[in-house]
């Protein structure tokens, strides 16, 4: 392959590198580091790139296609994409397809075929051509195009490439500029005509960002400013840690939240969002008038009702919907008046009123737990100035170490307990489901304890004794997690578990 023909990738795209760059072919330092987060049988390997080893590693997958497709490396990199970068599935459609009909749905021109340029540009007898955006004649050698002969002058190329980089952050998917060409512009060629080291640097960006997005074995970090992105051998619903010290659910990206599965956490995280829980506010703390549907909020003791819309006015009863007359002195006793309709009622709002009450006893406790972590993540840094503090009367570093585990499994516990309040909500009452409601309660409490411990009862009068009582329960605990954990995991392989609608 001639050495003209290879695309060359330096940058990752980091938008806050400097200079003028090169596509580099070669990148140093290949990523040795390889992470994993438990060690239990939950274990997920997994290998956390920097940004310059995401563009190693796509620019050796285009490499390792290349090697048997034996066509231009931009080109590659634009099939690939096009498959989202599966190059089992590249390769079978490469090989097994209708060739033609593959480069025309990934808009390059089949490199196999000799092409004809197009006589589409006005050449005249001095030798010039007149580009059709501007419509200024140019010498041949200020006139460029792609392979589908469509050629403009460099300084229209230069303006139209930075108007889809920089205004409309198009990358992969940048098309000729001629009316209906489909035909992608390659990273060579933009390089090539891009003058700005801003925006090669966002073109950069913008390839290397898709590369890890389109690809199914690899996700960006998602905690800010980190530039990190993570790679595995196959997807699944497993914890990963970033080289930031983030950790997270691979499969959707959000902090990892077993035991909940990734869908519930969706579900939970739309219903806290989202006005349904308003909705259901305003359904059992509102009815509709019998008469007319207008919907009155009570506002005094009286259940006297009298609709305010003019046309309307009617008298009803807050407690039955039935009307007021019947009532006379008795109206205490109107669940006696059971006609279909009024019961009907009832029922709706007694539904309603319920669902409202159970969603606001888990989203409380779930909230709790959340603002319990953030509070206890400032614990690092007390417990930093306890540990200091002990090691000035005669405890070694090795000996004060206990602190910082502590505060470890305790943010772990609250983490996990956060996330058991979602599970419980959507599960319906079962044997099994009361055996995790005792493991829940179980962790909370030693959860708590231990938060107390760390919190308040630390003295330097009662070191030794604190020590042992915080070394114990933070192994309980850490115990307990893991036991409610393995539990919820074996009703997920045996479909104990089930499910509220």
């Amino acid at each position: 392959m001639n050495e003209e023909d290879e695309v060359m990738y330096e940058d990752s795209g980091n938008e806050t590198s400097g200079d003028d760059v090169d596509f580099a072919i070669e990148a140093d330092n290949p990523s040795n580091r390889d992470f994993s987060c438990f060690e239990d049988e939950y274990e997920y390997h997994f290998e956390v790139l920097s940004a310059d080893e995401i563009v190693q590693h796509m620019v050796d997958c285009i490499k390792d296609v290349n090697t048997v497709v034996q066509i231009p490396l931009t080109t590659t990199r634009i099939l690939l994409n096009f498959f989202n970068w599966d190059k089992e599935k590249l390769m079978e459609k490469f090989f097994d397809g209708n060739q033609d009909q593959l480069f025309k749905e990934a808009r390059v021109v089949n490199p196999f075929k000799k092409v004809t340029v197009a006589k589409t540009m006005v050449k005249k007898a001095s030798g010039t051509e007149e580009c059709k955006i501007c419509f200024v004649v140019h010498s041949p050698t200020q006139m460029t195009g792609l392979e589908c002969g469509h050629r403009f002058c460099i300084q229209c190329w230069n303006e139209y490439l930075q108007t889809k980089i920089m205004e409309e952050g198009v990358g992969q998917t940048i098309a000729c500029p001629a009316h209906n060409c489909p035909i992608l512009v390659d990273d060579e060629t933009a390089m090539g005509l891009l003058k700005d080291s801003r925006v090669k640097l966002k073109f950069q960006h913008l390839i290397t960002n898709s590369f890890v997005k389109c690809n199914r074995l690899l996700r960006w970090c998602p905690s800010p400013d980190c530039s990190y992105a993570i790679k595995v051998t196959y997807v699944d619903t497993k914890p990963v840690c970033c080289q930031c010290g983030h950790q997270f659910c691979f499969n959707c990206g959000e902090n990892w939240h077993d035991p909940v599965k990734c869908a519930q956490l969706k579900n939970w995280q739309k219903k806290c969002d989202d006005d349904s829980e308003t909705s259901n506010w305003i359904a059992a703390n509102t009815k509709e008038c019998p008469r007319c549907n207008a919907t009155i909020e009570k506002d005094g003791g009286c259940n006297h009702m009298v609709c305010k819309n003019q046309n309307c006015k009617a008298d009803f009863c807050w407690v039955c919907l039935g009307p007021w007359e019947p009532h006379g002195s008795s109206w205490y006793n109107c669940n006696r008046y059971d006609e279909d309709e009024a019961k009907s009622a009832r029922d709706a709002q007694e539904e309603s009123r319920a669902a409202l009450q159970r969603y606001l006893f888990y989203c409380n406790r779930y909230m709790n737990h959340m603002q319990s972590l953030k509070f206890e993540h400032k614990l690092y840094a007390a417990v930093k100035d306890k540990m200091e503090e002990m090691q000035q009367h005669n405890m070694s570093w090795i000996e004060v170490q206990f602190l910082k585990k502590a505060v470890d499994i305790l943010c772990q516990c609250r983490q996990t307990l956060m996330y058991t309040y979602v599970f419980a909500y959507y599960l319906k009452k079962t044997n099994q489901s009361v055996i995790f409601e005792e493991n829940q309660k179980d962790l909370e409490r030693a959860t708590e304890l231990l938060s107390e411990y760390l919190e308040r009862d630390i003295t330097q009068e009662n070191l030794v004794d604190i020590k042992q009582k915080v070394q114990d329960k933070y192994r309980y605990c850490d115990g307990r997690q893991k036991a409610l954990l393995r539990h919820v995991h074996e009703g997920y392989e045996k479909d104990w578990w089930v499910y509220n609608e």
